[in-house]
């Protein structure tokens, strides 16, 4: 499902408030869900990345739909801003350089393969996002990353390694999961 212009812009407009809220109060904007239209009111599961300069100055999200998706975004745009424990909470004078990207995620859904070879050959560049579980062990990329990381093998070993494994290590237990997800921003 494809959101519109309008819809889209509301989405952004609304996780910068929910920053600039965070910076006034220490807390995320509450919303009224009554005055957004139904398709920003149903659950859907997304992420709020932000960026100062091209580099990475917080990310926080949700793999599965738990809330309503405007409610989402305010909700991980304060928590990208203040609570990614790889970054010190965002200051004021960071607001006006901020680059505030959301994703809004399919939900996810298995992929079945034989070896890790097979695997890689499934990989689409650029448009699956992927879970990768082990045990307890669990990592995730959004399909974004592959901007960074273009080759299906570079890009699986360094999701192993997110998730706490070798980038070599390969087991039978893997299980993998696939999502899309549109970028707004």
């Amino acid at each position: 499902m494809s959101l519109n212009k309008e819809n889209q812009q509301r989405l952004l407009e609304l996780a910068k408030s929910s920053i600039q809220h965070g910076l006034q109060t220490g807390r995320p904007l509450k919303i009224n869900l009554g005055a957004y239209p139904e398709e920003l009111t149903e659950r859907r599961a997304t992420f709020v990345t932000l960026e100062i300069n091209h580099q990475l100055r917080g990310c926080i999200g949700m793999l599965e739909a738990a809330r309503p998706l405007a409610e989402d975004i305010a909700e991980n745009a304060f928590s990208a801003a203040f609570k990614d424990p790889r970054f010190p909470p965002l200051e004021a004078h960071e607001l006006d350089k901020l680059d505030i990207h959301l994703s809004i995620l399919t939900p996810s859904e298995p992929v079945s393969f034989s070896s890790e070879q097979d695997l890689i050959a499934q990989l689409q560049p650029g448009i699956d996002g992927l879970i990768l579980e082990e045990g307890r062990r669990r990592g995730t990329f959004l399909p974004s990353v592959w901007e960074s990381l273009p080759e299906p093998e570079q890009f699986l070993r360094h999701l192993k390694q997110k998730a706490g494994l070798a980038p070599d290590y390969w087991s039978t237990n893997i299980r993998v999961y696939r999502y899309r997800a549109e970028i707004i921003g």
